[in-house]
């Protein structure tokens, strides 16, 4: 995997991240973006968009050059070490402390870190052990003590703010409590704990510890009630922990913030630690990011860069404080291919300390591949000449175009399982889909390119709020979602597909889902995203021989929109992504074989009502095809017999036409414009009420198919057409 495609500006010397970190990759200083007040950087962007990928390039990039630790928010190793001794640990606490192990052994520029205003509350949380023993809390205590100082000479300790050497402190005036009968959590073990800290303190320490813990919530300025508080508190779980959780990360920020600012560091240290978190939309990445936007929401400054991911276009509903979406104030955001980054400040007005958290974050929005960018992937995974003058590398070039929608993830997936493969000319785009591909590494046999595309961008990242009985069939739930277009459609087939089930998703819930999880919307396409709606249907239509899921869910809708519109008008309005019950029910009826139908319904429906009628057949044509051989062109071109009168012949050909360059999934170009043409023009000189006014809509849909754009525009259609 290529791991700068795509961000080469973003990382480059002149780069955003440079800017950011106060430094560039090869080492040269860089003007400092933001500050002192910092935003948290938020990269938003659904699956396959390279959140991650960007992550990683940053620290490889720059963390020989500044502090960048990289943590995996979603990773099971913090719970897991939790595990052990839940009322001591938690995943949070594990997580900061694995930060704080990773910059004591810094060997960049000033040197390593050490974490002294941390190491308190840690050894604090400590009591909470399981056995609650005098030697169980200083064998839990002594896990944190590598943190608390930097050790200049062996065994000597930097004496800057810890007295002499601190290790076995702790040991030696816990274990005169050894023997004494001591309930669990006894206040002899806390009192001689914190007896232990603030005797190893040096003045300068124990007047740090003073500051900092005295300002614990309710410590009213007494460190030692604060550190008592803090250690009852993380016991507590809950609301609780979570306080005393962002508290210590407060606490290792601050450290962080005075090795840069006593008048050593000044010296010695260039730009901005930084810290990564990957998928920060889990519980312990949302935690950690409430923690320090709240913090600096209430005025505590760093120096630490925090960049986040977010699923999320609007960074996350817990930014917003419940507040409705209409009612959300936009956070400031930036797109790379606008140029300079925004300017950022928080709003200083009398309602600062209760604006949402979302005052004090950037949404980096994670770019789309360029056409210029997707074609040189696609060029530099091919694996032959090409004896036909590049005939085939464009068609694949086409193809990873239309169904990658420029997700980076996509187009290198599709580009590597390319490499090799022939498309005949006429092939459907979702024909490379059945590519075969083996992921570098990887010792199983190889897959087709369809499978693990589903396997990274659906069920490698399931919505972090999808209810765990629900997570086994999710993605077949999807699979069948993919042939409706709007919340009614939506909920007949969940209805129908989880029958026998005790718990039920609505299309609310699903949407919800599918928005929590980065993909779009689209007003006319359930799933909103293009791509991510071909990888589906080209799913379903292979769940069964035949083809037999595809038929099924479209009969089922195509049922129940004729049990709607029976006796009601032929015009009756719809209310979701169709103007008409009628054009809905002849859209499901289309793709599961009844094109003869359709024709017969169109047929009879234009007299008189043109206008109306090609609104009509817009939406009955905007659908995918079924797999198997396609015969649309030629039956567009008229090389099918088809019976009835002039004007069934024209209207059957006319529907073939439109219906191929509605579904999106192949070239249409001059050879279908001229089509589309002739056929409209046929039909405005014929002997029927309007007819003359198909000649102006021959001249409009014949340029737009030219340019290979959709005749009926929505959003997803839309997308399409920016990334040409």
């Amino acid at each position: 995997m290529c791991e700068e495609l795509g961000f080469e500006k973003l990382l480059g010397e002149e780069g955003f991240f440079a800017r950011l970190l106060g430094r560039t990759p090869s080492g040269a200083g860089r003007d400092l973006l933001y500050g002192p007040d910092l935003p948290v950087v938020l990269l938003t962007g659904g699956p396959g968009m390279g959140k991650g990928r960007l992550l990683r390039a940053v620290r490889d990039r720059f963390a020989a050059k500044v502090p960048v630790i990289h943590l995996d928010c979603a990773s099971p190793v913090y719970a897991d070490r939790a595990d052990p001794e839940p009322g001591a640990r938690s995943a949070t606490t594990e997580a900061l402390v694995e930060v704080a192990r990773r910059l004591c052994t810094w060997q960049g520029t000033g040197g390593s870190f050490a974490f002294p205003r941390l190491f308190p509350g840690l050894a604090m949380i400590a009591t909470g052990v399981t056995e609650g023993t005098p030697e169980a809390v200083a064998t839990e205590a002594e896990r944190y003590e590598g943190l608390a100082q930097k050790q200049r000479l062996r065994g000597l300790g930097a004496g800057d703010f810890w007295r002499g050497v601190l290790r076995g402190a702790i040991r030696n005036l816990l274990t005169t409590l050894s023997g004494q009968a001591l309930d669990p959590y006894s206040a002899a073990v806390s009192n001689a704990l914190l007896d232990a800290l603030f005797e190893s303190a040096a003045p300068r320490g124990r007047a740090e510890l003073e500051r900092l813990y005295g300002a614990y919530p309710g410590a009213a300025g007494q460190p030692r009630i604060g550190l008592r508080i803090l250690a009852a508190d993380f016991r507590a779980g809950g609301e609780a922990r979570e306080v005393a959780e962002s508290f210590l990360f407060r606490a290792l920020r601050e450290d962080l913030e005075a090795a840069y600012a006593s008048p050593s560091g000044w010296l010695r240290r260039v730009g901005r630690p930084a810290m990564l978190l990957d998928h920060a939309e889990s519980p312990l990445g949302e935690r950690l990011l409430r923690a320090v936007l709240t913090d600096r929401r209430a005025g505590q400054r760093d120096r630490v860069v925090i960049v986040g991911t977010a699923r999320r276009a609007d960074g996350g509903a817990f930014l917003h404080g419940g507040l409705p979406p209409e009612e959300v104030a936009p956070a400031a955001e930036y797109r790379p291919a606008d140029g300079a980054p925004p300017a950022w400040s928080r709003r200083t007005d009398g309602a600062a300390d209760r604006a949402p958290l979302a005052d004090g974050v950037v949404l980096l929005r994670m770019p789309l591949l360029t056409g210029d960018q997707l074609r040189r992937e696609t060029v530099r995974r091919q694996q032959r000449a090409e004896p036909e003058g590049g005939t085939n590398r464009r068609r694949i070039d086409a193809a990873v175009a239309r169904l990658s929608g420029g997700r980076p993830h996509t187009v290198i997936r599709l580009s590597a399982a390319a490499a090799a493969f022939r498309m005949p000319a006429d092939a459907n785009d979702r024909d490379i889909l059945d590519a075969p591909l083996r992921l570098p590494g990887d010792d199983t046999p190889e897959r087709p390119v369809a499978d693990v595309l589903l396997r990274e961008l659906i069920l490698d990242q399931l919505p972090v709020r999808l209810p765990t009985e629900h997570q086994a069939q999710w993605l077949d739930l999807l699979s069948h979602l993919s042939v409706a277009h709007d919340t009614e459609c939506a909920d007949v087939l969940l209805r129908h597909h989880q029958s026998g089930h005790v718990h039920h998703l609505t299309a609310h819930h699903v949407s919800q889902l599918l928005t929590d999880t980065g993909w779009p919307t689209c007003e006319r396409h359930f799933i909103g995203d293009f791509g991510l709606r071909q990888l589906l249907v080209h799913r379903l239509y292979g769940l069964r021989p035949g083809g037999a899921a595809w038929y099924a869910d479209h009969h089922l809708l195509r049922d129940h929109y004729a049990e709607r519109a029976a006796g009601e008008a032929p015009d009756a309005q719809g209310d979701g992504a169709f103007r008409s019950l009628t054009a809905h029910r002849m859209n499901h009826h289309l793709v599961s074989g009844g094109a003869d139908d359709v024709v017969s319904h169109l047929a009879a429906t234009l007299p008189g009502r043109p206008g109306a009628w090609c609104a009509d057949l817009l939406e009955i044509a905007q659908a995918p095809y079924p797999g198997g051989a396609d015969a649309r062109r030629e039956r567009a071109q008229g090389l099918v017999a088809a019976d009835g009168p002039p004007l069934r012949r024209t209207v059957d050909q006319l529907l073939h036409a439109v219906w191929l360059c509605e579904e999106r999934t192949r070239p249409t170009g001059k050879e279908t414009a001229r089509t589309l043409a002739k056929l409209l023009d046929l039909l405005s000189i014929m002997d029927f009420e309007g007819a003359g006014r198909l000649s102006r809509t021959a001249t409009d849909w014949s340029g737009l198919a030219e340019n290979e754009q959709p005749l009926l525009r929505c959003t997803c259609t839309e997308q399409l057409r920016r990334r040409r």
